[in-house]
Order: structure tokens, then C-alpha cells, then sequence
């Protein structure tokens, strides 16, 4: 079984989990893959403990424990996830589509993942009178000014059916984790209404269940383990 090593913690606010390691865990879900969840106290991440480090150099989650290996870095496993378990499929059979949603996962990850989102999910892990508001602030201009027009774009040029490439894709993975972020958030996506459907859509995927904020810790974990 697989063993996924992430952060998650339950609020009056919503259920909030590491950006990064949700990708994992959709992924998990989408494969249909049994997993175990090794829920961290999101103190490791900045005490980043020698255990921890062992595992992955930087501290970070996710990192998953397969079969004698340990594999780190969300876009990593997620690939050798889709190498390793060809169904369902992740990745087109086409090079450039194949480039298309590897430069799609790849803004993700970079804009938001560790851009804009961070500034606005990591106050919510702290009671509303500690929250930095002038920096979530800066966090959501910067979904304004250049992430959501972007995705808006995105899904204008995008093929039928639904999704950023056509299909559901690694493309889409971290767009759902867009949709957590924005779950708890609760931004007017009114200039964007591409987007706005898109989230809701990928907010349908039995997977988004897994990651969602109305979802409990304890909820999420069990389901794949105890199947």
C-alpha cells in the first residue's frame, strides 16, 4: 500500500490540507490506488524534524513510501504514479498535448501553488485575530491581476469537454486544488466566469471530495485505507 506523508487539520473554518500533498492525493483518488494517510503536525514543516529530512532533503510534504522507495515532490510522484499505473489516464498520448499539460502543471505549481495561494490558505491555519491580512490581501491580487485571467484564457482555447486539455488531466490536478483555496476563501469570481464554472465542476469529481474543506480529516483519511 501506498503511504502518503501530508498535512491536515481540522478547523471551525474548514478542513485545511497541504496544497502540494492534495495533489497527491487526488491523483490517488483518480487512479483509484489504495493508500494510508501519515497525517504530520504542521509544526514539522518549519521544525522540520531529522525523520522528516531523511525523507525528503528539503522538509517538505508530500513525500510517499512504494514499495521500498520513497518518492518526493508533488509533480514527481504524480508522474511516476501515471508511469507506474497507466488507468485511469492522467496524460494524453499526443507529445505536445503531453507538453501542453506539463507546462499547464507546471504554471500551476509555480504561480499559485507556491505564488499566490500560500499567502492566502497559510493565515487560515491560525485563529482569524493572528491572520495577516495585508499579505492575503497581496495573495489575492495576485490570482486577480494574473492567474485567473490566465486560467479564464486557458479554457477559452481549450478543446471540448470541460476540462483544460479535453480531458481530465494532470493539467487540472492542481486547479483542484484552486478550488480548496477557494472553497474557504469565498472570492467574487464574477470577472471570471469560466473559471467559475470550472471550479464547480472540478468540485464534482468524487476525488475533490477527498481534499475538500467540508470534508474531515478523519472522513478522508479512512475511506481508501479501510476499502
Amino acid at each position: 500500500m501506498i503511504i502518503l506523508y501530508t498535512t491536515e487539520r481540522d478547523y471551525p473554518w474548514g478542513t485545511l490540507r497541504s496544497t502540494h500533498a492534495s495533489k497527491t492525493k487526488v491523483i490517488l483518488e483518480e487512479k483509484g490506488l489504495p493508500y494510508r494517510i501519515e497525517n504530520l503536525p504542521p509544526g514539522n514543516l518549519w521544525k522540520k524534524p531529522p525523520e522528516m529530512v531523511a525523507r525528503h532533503p528539503l522538509g517538505k510534504v508530500p513525500y510517499i513510501e512504494h514499495d521500498g522507495l520513497t518518492i518526493y515532490d508533488s509533480t514527481v510522484i504524480g508522474e511516476y504514479l501515471e508511469e507506474r499505473y497507466s488507468w485511469s489516464r492522467l496524460m494524453p498520448d499526443d507529445p505536445a498535448e503531453r507538453a501542453r499539460v506539463r507546462m499547464i502543471e507546471q504554471y500551476a505549481d509555480e504561480s499559485m501553488l507556491v505564488g499566490s495561494l500560500p499567502p492566502i490558505w497559510m493565515p487560515y491555519w491560525s485563529p482569524p485575530e493572528k491572520r495577516d491580512l495585508d499579505r492575503m490581501e497581496k495573495g489575492r491580487e495576485a490570482l486577480r491581476s494574473r492567474d485567473l485571467p490566465y486560467i479564464e484564457k486557458l479554457l477559452a482555447e481549450a478543446p471540448a469537454g470541460g476540462y483544460l486539455c479535453g480531458n481530465y488531466t494532470l493539467a487540472d490536478v492542481p486547479m483542484m486544488v484552486l478550488a480548496m483555496v477557494l472553497e474557504v476563501d469565498q472570492p467574487d469570481l464574477s470577472q471570471w466566469p469560466s473559471v467559475k464554472n470550472y471550479l464547480d465542476f472540478l468540485r464534482a469529481r468524487p476525488s475533490y471530495r477527498e481534499i475538500s474543506p467540508k470534508t474531515k480529516v478523519a472522513d478522508a483519511s479512512s475511506s481508501r485505507a479501510s476499502g
